[in-house]
Order: C-alpha cells, then structure tokens, then sequence
C-alpha cells in the first residue's frame, strides 16, 4: 500500500488521490516457483504534486528510483511499465 510520495527528500503522506501521479512497475519478487521461474508483481509508487511536476519514477535494474524529469518526456496520469525476462 502507497503511503507517503516516493522522493525519499519528500515523503508527504498520502491522503488524496486527487494531487500527484501514481507510477505501476512489474517487478520480479525475490521466490521462485517449482519451475525457477521468479515471481512478479504489481508494486505501486506515488509522486506528490509538488515532486511530480520535477520528477518521475523509473525502473533500472538496481530497483524503483525517483528521477528528474526530462523535457519533452510525455506521460499519462498512470504509468504501466512491463519488464518482459527472456526465457
């Protein structure tokens, strides 16, 4: 559950969802099936309105970072990323 913005110099509870961008990464869990195949899931990440009008979130391969915005970058209000592993 998002509690607080994702800017770790921030870190604003959240009470409404009416200010900020919510951010939706697919990331690998740390268990593997029978298979070895990791787990995924939906993990969420919240910017305040303050935070969001500087900053994104984005996916490398160290995790989930708060990140300068860069100009012209066009978003949505929710932004799904999907990271496909190669078999």
């Amino acid at each position: 559950m998002v509690s607080h913005c994702a800017n770790p110099k921030c870190a604003k509870p959240l009470h409404y969802l009416r200010e900020g961008r919510i951010f939706v990464f697919d990331v690998p869990g740390k268990e593997t099936d029978r298979n070895g195949k990791r787990s995924r899931r939906m993990e969420h990440f919240w910017l305040c309105g303050t935070c969001s009008q500087t900053m994104v979130m984005e996916q490398s391969a160290d995790g989930v970072r708060a990140v300068p915005r860069r100009s012209g970058l066009v978003e949505m209000d929710i932004v799904v990323r999907r990271t496909v592993l190669a078999s």
